[in-house]
């Protein structure tokens, strides 16, 4: 699963039963999630649950996504080949978008100098030989 699918925040407690795949996560408010690459408005409750397999989230409970002026619950997500994660509702009604839309990226640490680099090999070796 992409790793921007939940943007929760202030996450208070998280659980998960390794036998039966049951994950919950309580959060102190809900909020309203804007993924803007695909142009969509999201709700997650306070608490949220599912039951998650490999490449499914089934059994969702506390999410929401606004689909012209209604918001409509989702009850599972899952993962196809090609790139795509589709989300399905109680009615089996369900829109496919592109992963990608859902990827947190990756934060990349600044590069060191050159220069800086030396330095830390002869500081290195300076306090090795003391």
């Amino acid at each position: 699963m992409p790793s921007g699918l939940l943007p929760l925040k202030d996450i208070e407690e998280v659980g998960y039963d390794r036998e039966s795949g049951v994950v919950w996560l309580k959060q102190k408010q809900s909020i309203i999630h804007k993924f803007e690459e695909i142009d969509k408005l999201v709700s997650y409750g306070t608490e949220i649950t599912a039951v998650v397999e490999t490449g499914r989230i089934k059994k969702l409970t506390g999410v929401k996504a606004k689909e012209l002026l209604i918001w409509i619950t989702v009850n599972e997500i899952y993962t196809e080949d090609g790139g795509k994660i589709t989300f399905k509702t109680p009615t089996t009604l369900s829109r496919t978008f592109p992963v990608s839309a859902f990827t947190v990226p990756e934060e990349v640490e600044p590069a060191k100098e050159k220069g800086s680099e030396a330095t830390e090999v002869k500081e290195a070796v300076a306090v090795k030989e003391a």
